[in-house]
């Protein structure tokens, strides 16, 4: 016979005495759907997915969208068999790419800029490219919500970044996000990159006209933004121009029409013009989009467009090649271990970092020679 009196001590003679009331009877549940189960909408296959996106549907496309950002390889396996099917109706779209330094009130211009554009008529999605993700886990998300009146505006789609990720890959999950939304009938899509650093080079690989936003009376305007990123804008306009800060804003515009004077000439051959607006008070936003309806008859006209189409096109299959590769080397457990080891080696100086290298991609390369093999460090 089992000993209970270990299990249950209140039954040792010791506490003969003393009685254990029965306890308090469970309460109702205050909410009476709690003791229901809640069922998860199963995921809508490849195809559902493609005839929603096809049909405009705002739920389809930012399903779609999450399984693009998802690290799941299901999940990436149904995202790419998306894309494949939407690709041949996207392309259709003008691309914008929109950046500055932080402060320079992107949000705010992306609001007017935005509600200009939807006032002429189609469609408009705004994505977001934020390197600085990867290091804090933040969003853009701030952004969304001073996007005020172009965020309740039925014709606009505003997606966030991914929480998380590497440049290169937040970079190719907003290409690929850029296809969906065309495929869904939006005809502009402005891609928006917060702060200022590697992220515009990676806009700039995915979009037609690239807008830099400025502002004025910060000490010495032509050292506020690398001139890299200068010399890949196709507009620079300077916000806040209104009220005592007009006059600093066109000072600035003059000294910004000058230094562009000193860059060498656009592969476009279009010259990049330097205007002055007021996002807050709505002011000089009919010119600024003005000026980009004249840069995409320009490049539509000397057949620049389509070529740098074909230009980006090939650069994301080299990227995607790229990432594939890194991706498939730092992976493998055995190569970590043998990198761990190297590094060990590397630290205590006791193998030169070239050495290391090479040693390790000899393993590497070897290893892809003999696939039947096992792996032996």
């Amino acid at each position: 016979m089992t000993d209970t009196h270990h299990i249950h001590p209140e039954n040792d003679e010791q506490y003969a005495g003393l009685t254990v009331n029965s306890g308090v009877a469970q309460p109702p549940s205050i909410n009476p759907y709690a003791s229901r189960r809640v069922r998860r909408k199963p995921l809508p296959t490849a195809g559902e997915l493609v005839e929603g996106i096809l049909k405009g549907d705002v739920t389809m496309l930012s399903r779609a969208v999450t399984l693009v950002e998802s690290l799941s390889p299901a999940h990436q396996a149904v995202a790419q068999e998306v894309i494949e099917k939407c690709l041949p109706h996207s392309g259709h779209s003008r691309r914008i790419g929109i950046t500055g330094v932080p402060g320079a009130g992107k949000s705010t211009s992306i609001d007017v800029f935005g509600l200009h554009v939807l006032s002429r008529g189609g469609r408009l999605a705004v994505l977001a490219i934020d390197p600085s993700s990867e290091r804090t886990k933040g969003s853009i998300l701030g952004d969304k919500t001073r996007m005020e009146k172009l965020s309740q505006h039925p014709g606009a789609f505003i997606r966030p970044s991914p929480s998380a990720g590497s440049l290169g890959g937040v970079a190719r999950k907003t290409r690929e996000t850029i296809v969906l939304c065309e495929a869904a009938g939006y005809d502009n899509i402005f891609v928006e990159t917060v702060g200022v650093g590697q992220s515009e080079t990676a806009v700039h690989s995915m979009v037609d006209f690239f807008l830099l936003i400025q502002l004025a009376g910060t000490g010495d305007e032509l050292q506020g933004i690398k001139r890299g990123i200068m010399e890949m804008a196709d507009g620079i306009v300077i916000n806040k121009a209104d009220g005592d800060n007009l006059g600093p804003a066109q000072l600035a515009q003059a000294q910004f029409r000058s230094a562009l004077h000193l860059f060498p000439p656009t592969e476009s051959g279009w010259a990049p013009e330097v205007l002055t607006y007021s996002g807050y008070y709505e002011l000089g936003i009919p010119e600024v989009w003005d000026m980009i309806d004249r840069y995409f008859a320009f490049v539509d006209a000397n057949g620049y467009f389509l070529r740098k189409r074909r230009e980006q096109a090939r650069y994301w299959m080299t990227e995607s090649i790229d990432e594939t590769l890194r991706g498939h080397f730092y992976d493998r457990p055995d190569v970590q271990a043998m990198l761990e080891r190297l590094e060990a080696d590397v630290l205590a100086d006791r193998r030169s970092s070239f050495t290391a290298a090479r040693e390790v991609l000899d393993y590497y390369f070897s290893s892809l020679r003999q696939p039947n093999q096992d792996s032996a460090i």
